[in-house]
């Protein structure tokens, strides 16, 4: 079976598990997500550990069912096999296999068993797999997923409907597979669950060009393989699709990632997209809590600074009600450039995105590179926060420049964005790019959307890591430059002005000219007769 097939019946098993919620009334429920990336995950590492099982004894490769091999161990084979295992396999039990639940489901009570398999399944791998709250608390890797069900007398025949989905195949030949194949996989599987909810912090989908123009700018392809034992952060994460692009490209065991965002349904999806794709070692990094009031992460008695740090915040909501909050002494360095008043009108929109963009650069580390996607007006505000932000990244030469995309880039929001990518190691020139014209428009849905071509993926990375200079799209300009056009990072000005020059004979000259008096003596007279019949009107009027 090829890449494609195995994609295809991966595709057929996550559909096949939505029609089962939908049987069971749990279509566009609140609740479905949990039960479809849940069992989804069960499955995943149900296979993983048979396929790590298999290389690691010939007589499990060997058997006719791998599972009654395993049953037959003792306690201390058993261990010893799951010893030797990777730290990204979960600990398993013949009881937690699935084969074990689909021998057992005629047995009353089913619903209650299934649960007790993937709630023991969590509680034996907590260490690894359990989310934190920033309060200290354990996100577990399972919920009792028939308790969805309001219906417990349909709760068993949930259950059995999902365990005789997961038996029908295995997902043990694709553990090889590449990065690509399991983004393409995890986009799939959440595709319907990660739109913007219109909730607080609600959670941005982050396109695919968007990430892969990150990832490349951050890390060129001439660096990949050469970085090693660097730390990757994101303080907005939502599922995971920046950071999964950076690690990627530096290489999946050559970084750990750190994350938080407040929502608690992020953070399970993104420890799903970290399983998929062996960044296991850094769950415990992942936390669930609000970025800008408890900022979690820490080294020592301060704070935990970053070689790579990845963002798309979200831009404008309403944070009224912890704003007081944050305006302390304690928070001077960290907002160094200011916090967003409570405007009389329009709360919603107190522009978040500057609290995000002020504690990214309160994380970087000396010599770090940062790509944070922000409001386009972020680029020329003429005053206030946004421009003592970029005050602080030209003075201080920590700047690698800014690409402009094509507005709609962003399904879910007509807001035009800008990449901003910092670089505390760039001293030289700031390249900046106006990719606002580029892509097609398509229809997702009642939105419409800007899709870039491969090619012009291609074009804006190679012109930005190369520094080109292209007539109307790309400009290099110096620090001094910038600071002499009022920290302007808009690309358009600083393009260069051209004037058609045409020879023309002086009896030409004097055509022309004659031309522009003749016009401009009709206008004055057209103006003159016009004031004139205003006049009389009025007269008229007053009368009257």
């Amino acid at each position: 079976m090829n890449e494609f097939e195995f994609q295809q019946k991966t595709r057929k098993l996550i559909d096949s598990l939505k029609n089962i919620c939908a049987q069971y009334g749990l279509g566009n429920d609140g609740n479905e997500f949990k039960i479809i990336t849940q069992t989804f995950l069960y499955k995943f590492l149900n296979d993983k550990f048979a396929f790590e099982a298999k290389k690691l004894d010939e007589s499990i490769r060997k058997a006719d069912k791998w599972e009654e091999s395993l049953a037959k161990m003792s306690e201390n084979d058993l261990e010893m096999i799951q010893l030797q295992m990777g730290a990204d396999t979960a600990r398993l039990k013949p009881s937690h296999f699935i084969s074990t639940l689909f021998s057992q489901q005629n047995k009353a009570d089913f619903a209650n068993l299934f649960d007790d398999t993937l709630m023991d399944i969590a509680i034996n791998n907590n260490d690894i797999f359990a989310v934190k709250t920033d309060g200290g608390a354990k996100v577990v890797l399972f919920d009792r997923i028939s308790r969805y069900i309001a219906d417990e007398s349909k709760r068993d025949a949930f259950c059995r409907a999902i365990i005789n989905k997961l038996v029908e195949f295995s997902f043990e030949r694709i553990f090889n597979q590449k990065f690509d194949f399991y983004a393409t996989i995890f986009e799939y599987l959440i595709k319907d669950y990660n739109s913007n909810s219109g909730g607080k912090y609600a959670e941005y989908y982050t396109p695919h060009a968007v990430a892969r123009i990150m990832a490349a700018i951050l890390v060129p392809t001439e660096q990949h393989g050469k970085i090693k034992d660097v730390c990757c952060y994101d303080p907005s994460a939502g599922s995971g699709t920046l950071l999964m692009n950076v690690a990627h490209a530096i290489g999946e065991r050559r970084c750990t990632i750190f994350t938080q965002d407040i929502s608690q349904k992020s953070s399970n999806l993104l420890r799903l997209n970290l399983i998929l794709n062996n960044l296991v070692h850094s769950i415990p990094n992942v936390i669930q809590g609000n970025t800008i009031l408890y900022p979690y992460h820490r080294e020592g008695q301060g704070r935990k600074l970053f070689d790579y740090i990845v963002s798309n915040p979200p831009f404008k909501m309403d944070f009224s009600d912890f704003r007081d909050n944050l305006d302390t002494k304690a928070n001077n360095e960290r907002f160094f450039a200011g916090i967003p008043n409570v405007p009389k009108k329009a709360v919603d929109k107190m522009a978040i995105y500057q609290l995000f963009l002020q504690h990214i650069l309160w994380s970087l580390k000396p010599g770090g590179k940062a790509a944070v996607v922000v409001p386009t007006g972020f680029i020329t505000a003429q005053s206030g926060i946004n421009k003592k932000i970029r005050k602080k990244l030209v003075d201080e030469k920590m700047l690698a420049g800014v690409v402009s995309m094509p507005s709609n880039i962003f399904a879910t929001t007509g807001t035009n964005v800008t990449i901003l990518f910092i670089d505390d190691s760039n001293k030289g020139d700031v390249v900046l790019v106006d990719a606002s014209n580029l892509g097609e428009k398509v229809k997702e849905g009642k939105n419409q959307k800007t899709v870039l071509k491969a090619e012009e993926e291609s074009r804006i990375i190679s012109v930005f890591n190369l520094k080109e200079v292209q007539e109307d799209f790309s400009v290099r300009v110096s620090y001094e430059e910038l600071a002499a056009n009022n920290y302007s990072l808009s690309a358009g000005q600083y393009f260069e002005v051209k004037i058609e020059y045409v020879d023309i004979t002086p009896m030409e000259f004097s055509t022309k000219m004659k031309g522009y008096t003749d016009s401009l003596d009709e206008l004055f007279k057209q103006s003159g007769e016009l004031e004139a019949k205003i006049k009389k009107q009025l007269t008229g009027l007053k009368n009257e």
